[in-house]
């Protein structure tokens, strides 16, 4: 596994290299872990606190592990009005998690979004790079079930390497 430093030495001091190193330790370990804030900050001869600011700013930045899969429901306004709450409740519901928490297994993580930039096929999940779209109640547990069933079979792939799945699917 790489380390902080390992990742480091790739990058000049420049302060304007921060979010791009800040992705490149989210890649490696899954989330910002907090001895990293230190050591970038130490690297970008910056403070601590203008790391912590640009991390915590940005939503796409994590300071806590994610699941192997990461649910995303649309909530904005065409998901929302055909169901994207009620859709991400019932997500929440069956893996037992509020939206921005990661279950106990590691499997799931639960976020809702204002926008997934689909419009036309909402409501829609973004579980890792599948899309599903025009979810509905009754369908949101056969694709949590498509997911574990992946995870079973092949227990050694990454999450990108899980498979794609066509949003004409969902």
């Amino acid at each position: 596994m790489q380390t902080i430093d390992d990742i480091l030495k790739d990058f000049g001091r420049d302060r304007k290299e921060l979010i791009t190193i800040l992705h490149k330790v989210q890649e490696a370990f899954g989330h910002i872990p907090p001895q990293a804030i230190a050591r970038i900050a130490r690297h970008l001869y910056i403070s601590a606190n203008d790391v912590f600011g640009v991390l915590t700013f940005y939503r796409a930045f994590s300071l806590e592990p994610k699941g192997r899969y990461v649910a995303k429901v649309c909530l904005g306004t065409a998901c929302h009005v055909r169901g994207g709450a009620q859709i991400a409740e019932e997500i929440g519901r069956k893996l037992k998690l509020e939206p921005g928490r990661t279950s106990a297994d590691g499997q799931f993580t639960l976020e809702t979004v204002n926008c997934l930039g689909c419009c036309a096929i909402g409501p829609v999940v973004l579980i890792n790079e599948d899309y599903h779209g025009h979810v509905t109640i009754p369908n949101v547990g056969a694709i949590l079930d498509s997911y574990r069933h992946k995870d079973k079979s092949q227990n050694s792939s990454s999450p990108a390497e899980a498979g794609s799945q066509d949003a004409a699917e969902g």
